[in-house]
């Protein structure tokens, strides 16, 4: 595999010479995700296999063009998940195209985000070098935490090449409630559950139907759906899959699909659309025609932001605005990762691929 390394290097040192941008692309199942796209092709799908696996210390290493499906296929045969329950979005999804894309699956707000599960990471930078960050255990994470910066960067500061996760036990039970609430009602029951001792994993409210999962003992899962009532689910597996993977009926449709991160205490949104919200409601996913600026504006005061998730067109900037303080920052980390600007242009925020983006 270091020949891949090798060529990737080359690729990236080429390409700093003469100016010209490198498209980063795995298995291409998020391609939709994020800004304009520009530059060469640099596919990645080809350094995969997974590096280093120890289910007793919940510790998996494997190459960031490791088929997402391969990685949880060994840690179910093991009784054990990636904890952030990450989304496919197609067949050929890689590992590192979860971690470039940052996105977190219905079991984020119980167990945590993709980034609380870095640990460590090898990757070449936009100067072509091969770079190291982090550990393989929680014991050797250290100083500042560059791998998890790589969290989310959508491949604009770095081309990922290892990466060691933290992994967690399957639970031994899991029941799916449902109950009918209007949205108010959710958001209330909810966050009232949220803040008692209750095992949820998941949650989804949609409609006048809101679904709940809770995992953990037999006799804790038993003992809370005792306690707040609602009607056990069959077919609970499906339904969590269609809602991780876009496939519930609610995403179908050519209108923009707005994902809204606020307050999980905020009440509903005053917005037109369809809503489905999910990790007891700190997200919001919204269907809508609405003007860009009314979305954000609305996603602002309630504490949070929003991103165009997925649209036809791709007129209104896919990320919510940064405060210039921010931005500045964001400035800073580019200038020092990818000097010259050729990972992954306009994939982020187009103002970072500038010519003077690092002053």
């Amino acid at each position: 595999m270091q020949a891949f390394v090798d060529e990737f290097r080359e690729r990236i040192r080429a390409a700093a010479s003469g100016n010209r941008g490198l498209l980063i692309r795995g298995g291409g199942s998020k391609d939709f995700y994020g800004g304009a796209k520009q530059g060469d092709a640099l596919k990645t799908s080809g350094y995969q296999g997974i590096l280093d696996y120890e289910p007793t210390e919940l510790v998996l290493r494997a190459r960031a063009g490791t088929s997402l499906r391969v990685i949880e296929s060994e840690l179910e045969s093991r009784g054990q998940m990636l904890g952030f329950e990450p989304p496919h979005f197609g067949p050929e999804a890689t590992l590192g195209g979860v971690v470039a894309c940052g996105l977190s699956g219905p079991r984020r707000a119980a167990a945590g985000s993709v980034r609380d599960f870095v640990l460590g990471i090898r990757m070449i930078d936009g100067r072509g070098e091969d770079l190291a960050f982090g550990g393989k255990v929680m014991k050797n994470v250290a100083g500042y935490d560059v791998s998890r910066l790589m969290v989310g960067a959508m491949g604009t500061l770095g081309l990922l090449l290892d990466i060691a996760l933290k992994v967690l036990p399957r639970p031994e039970r899991e029941m799916t409630l449902q109950f009918e609430l209007e949205q108010s009602e959710a958001i209330q029951c909810l966050n009232a559950w949220a803040a008692k001792p209750y095992p949820i994993s998941a949650s989804c409210h949609e409609g006048r139907s809101l679904m709940l999962r809770v995992s953990g003992s037999a006799a804790g899962v038993e003992a809370v759906a005792r306690r707040i009532g609602g009607t056990p689910v069959a077919d609970a597996p499906d339904l969590w899959q269609a809602v991780r993977e876009h496939q519930a009926e609610f995403f179908a449709g050519p209108e923009p699909l707005w994902r809204l991160c606020v307050k999980s205490t905020a009440p509903a949104l005053p917005l037109p659309g369809r809503q489905l919200i999910e990790w007891n409601g700190a997200l919001r996913w919204l269907k809508t025609e609405a003007e860009a600026a009314v979305v954000r504006d609305v996603a602002r005061k309630a504490g949070g932001h929003a991103t165009l998730f997925r649209a036809m067109t791709q007129e209104a900037p896919v990320y919510h605005p940064l405060p210039e303080s921010l931005m500045v920052l964001h400035r800073r980390l580019k200038q020092t990762f990818d000097p010259a600007g050729v990972l992954n242009r306009g994939r982020l925020y187009p103002e970072l691929d500038a010519p003077d983006a690092g002053t």
